[in-house]
């Protein structure tokens, strides 16, 4: 079994952390890393008592912040293979099994997950656009096929996790992996998962007109450079 590590990057998450961290456990995985992004609750707390190591930044840095966090501090302790997997309850940890496979076997230096593989029809509509539009916009721009451009669980190599660099601290940094994946040519497999939505874990997601911003950003740097 090789060394697998989980990377939770959470913000005020204390309503969902434990549960979200049993489930894990449920499932064989006990290498977890909670980046607490300089919540004001008892995220960090809940967390430690569930077993997680806790990293805190002290202050809110962003997404993207906490995950460039938990990843280099994963490949200091050694792991193998990095997930990672939201704190808000969206995520599956029964995926992660199929998840893993591609990137553990050496098919993949990275898998990523898409809610659109299979049968979806629980993505708000709107939000679906624009996660079509994104994937279209990276085949365009990067080469990369994907189905899915925006989904937070991943398993990367030592390889993908040390040559992806994230500079992003906000949301922007699901873009930004992508490109990465393109830059150095890193193999990449799509893998089907499940998102489970919530009112609550709509509401800890980026708005419609943050999305957008990305996406024009991401073309704006595209074209200039």
């Amino acid at each position: 079994m090789k060394n697998i590590f989980v990377v939770i990057p959470a913000f005020n998450e204390e309503r969902k952390i434990e549960r979200v961290l049993q489930g894990l456990k449920e499932h064989g995985y006990s290498n977890i890393i909670v980046v607490d992004d300089g919540s004001s609750d008892n995220t960090s707390k809940i967390a430690k008592k569930a077993g997680a190591v806790v990293l805190r930044h002290v202050i809110n840095r962003g997404q993207g912040a906490a995950l460039k966090t938990g990843i280099d501090y994963a490949l200091e302790e050694g792991a193998d293979i990095i997930v990672t997997f939201d704190a808000d309850g969206q995520h599956n940890p029964a995926d992660l099994a199929a998840l893993i496979k591609p990137v553990k076997s050496g098919e993949a230096d990275i898998a990523l997950g898409s809610r659109f593989i299979k049968s979806d029809s629980n993505t708000p509509f709107v939000r679906k656009l624009f996660l079509k539009g994104g994937a279209i916009l990276f085949r365009v721009l990067y080469g990369i096929k994907l189905t899915d451009s925006h989904n937070g669980l991943r398993a990367m190599n030592r390889k993908a996790a040390s040559s992806i660099e994230i500079t992003c601290d906000d949301m922007a940094h699901a873009s930004e992996i992508v490109e990465e994946v393109a830059k150095h040519k890193l193999r990449y497999k799509e893998v089907p998962v499940t998102i489970t939505y919530t009112d609550y874990s709509l509401s800890k997601g980026q708005s419609t007109l943050n999305s957008i911003r990305i996406l024009s950003r991401m073309l704006l740097n595209k074209l200039l450079k």
